[in-house]
Parts: structure tokens; sequence; C-alpha cells
């Protein structure tokens, strides 16, 4: 479908909250007290928050919504006090129109109309190991990150996080940096891919295995700094470095849940090391292939430029 065919809006009215309390029942499926209800919704976007819908008109010429994005006011502190930023909850996208755009589309209305408000950051969770969320946010929205959360909401008991732990990224989207303008700009930047960062010295310190069955298990980390040095300087540090993930998360979930909660506690090893090392997720990599790999960027001291 042509990204030309979806009309976004911001959301005000009472069935379009109703329609957006729906739609999560399709994305998230499993569990009904993981939705978020319209009256909460109504409460937060008539206090400040931002809901933006997208739509398609029906063979009826009536509307579907097919996605949505639903953020909040919050505050974060600085040396010179608190600042106000908004938080964004929710990105959904109806299980027909994914891979799409939409999702870049919904995000990109967002950052217009946060831009407006005069908030500099947007910021929200992901599980990291995903990887169609980690090239949107990442790569395509140029979101950084250097701060992970284990076991971030608790027990979910929706399809998608049932059994397994809540661990997330929280990432930064500094709305007005050059880093953001450029990826939200409608020319296209280049992106740079795996040949290009070993090309410039970065290595990947968990290059992973594959399995009889072709799924991919993780290896030993091999950290090219010693990780229990306090005296490291910033000149000791690898300027990048690469880590890698499964291409196919969920895929691994269905078919190996053991394998699945593996991966999870070997990002926990990496992730939280190399960000009180001074690291930043800066860039993603997917690598189309048989089997595809999937790759973050880190650099150091690098994050909002």
């Amino acid at each position: 479908m042509s990204q030309q065919k979806y009309h976004l809006r911001i959301l005000s009215e009472p069935e379009e909250f109703s329609a957006v309390e729906a739609l999560q029942r399709l994305v998230w499926p499993g569990n009904e007290t993981e939705v978020v209800p319209a009256h909460l919704l109504i409460a937060a976007v008539k206090h400040g928050g931002l809901c933006i819908g997208a739509f398609i008109t029906t063979d009826k010429e009536s509307e579907q919504i097919v996605g949505f994005v639903f953020g909040l006011p919050g505050i974060y502190h600085t040396p010179d006090g608190p600042r106000l930023m908004h938080y964004s909850h929710m990105l959904g996208v109806h299980p027909d129109h994914r891979s799409e755009g939409l999702g870049f589309l919904l995000k990109r209305a967002q950052w217009q109309m946060v831009r407006k408000q005069g908030v500099d950051r947007i910021t929200w969770t992901y599980d990291p190991l995903l990887s169609r969320n980690a090239h949107l946010n990442i790569a395509k929205l140029g979101a950084v990150c250097n701060t992970y959360h284990i076991d971030y909401y608790g027990v979910l008991r929706d399809g998608l996080n049932v059994g397994m732990p809540t661990d997330r990224f929280e990432v930064d989207w500094w709305v007005h940096s050059q880093r953001v303008n450029r990826r939200l700009s409608r020319q296209a930047r280049q992106q740079l891919d795996l040949a290009h960062y070993l090309a410039a010295g970065a290595e990947i310190i968990n290059p992973s295995g594959l399995r009889a069955d072709g799924l991919p298990y993780p290896r030993p980390i091999r950290f090219p700094f010693d990780i229990q040095d306090s005296s490291l300087k910033a000149e000791d540090y690898p300027g990048l470095l690469l880590v890698e993930i499964p291409s196919d998360y969920l895929q691994i979930k269905v078919l190996d849940p053991n394998l699945a909660l593996e991966w999870r506690l070997h990002s926990r090893q990496i992730f939280p090391v190399l960000f009180q090392h001074g690291y930043f997720v800066t860039d993603f990599i997917y690598l189309r292939g048989n089997p595809a790999r999937s790759l973050y960027v880190l650099s150091h001291g690098d994050h909002t430029l």
C-alpha cells in the first residue's frame, strides 16, 4: 500500500480512543489487562498528552484506524533542575499494515508536534532484542541509547511478552539534533553497512553461532578492554563496537523459549557494562541473507550529534 493512502490526525473524540483501545488488542493480543483503556487515553490527552492516529478509507468509504502513537508529558533532571520531556508510551500498527513504513510516519508526526510544544527530548522504551524495532528507532529515527532496564515492566501477560523478563532499552530522541533532523529529512541519508564499520575498525564483540536448526545462539563476549579497570581514560576505549542480536527474536521465543532466555541474559551481560563505560547505541545494521544478521553500533562518547 502506498504511504499516501494513510491520513494522520491528532485524536480528540471518545470514539477515536475506543478505536485505539480495540486496535491494541490486535497489536498485543492475549491479555485484556495490558490494554490502556480509552478513558485513560482521554485523560492523558486532555492534560498535555498526544495521541495520533493513522487511518485508511475502506471500500465502504468509511474510516478504519490502522496505527497510532501515544505519549504524555514527563520530566527529566539536569544539573539546572527538572526539564520537560515527552514520554512516548505506545506505538502500534495493525498486523495487516506492518512493513509499510507506517511506524516511521507516526513517529515523524509525533516529532513535528512535540517540537511545536517547545520540548527538546522524547523518550520511550523497547525490547533491545527486537530487530525490527531497533531498525526503526535507531537507524531510521536517529534515537540513541545508554540506558538498559532489567525487567522494566515486571510480568507482562500479552502474547508478545508472556513468560520472558521485560528488559528494555530506554532511548532518547533529541528532536532538535542534527542526527534526528538528517534522518527525518526528505533526502534519504546514506545507510552505513557492516563493511563500512569494519573498515573503520569496529569489532563485533559477540559474534553469534548458528545451530543445526538454523537458530543463532550467543557466544562468549570479548570486551576489548578490561571492564574491571577503573583507571581507563577516553583514549583507552575503541571508538566503535558492534553487538550482535538475533534477527528474529520472536521466532526464537516460539521455537525455543530456553534459547530466547539465553539471549536475554546474554544482552544483560553486554549493554549495561558498555553503557557504564561511556558507550551509546548510535546506529543499527540489518544484513539480509540466509542467515540474516542484526548488529547494534555503539560509539564512545557520541550521543546527540
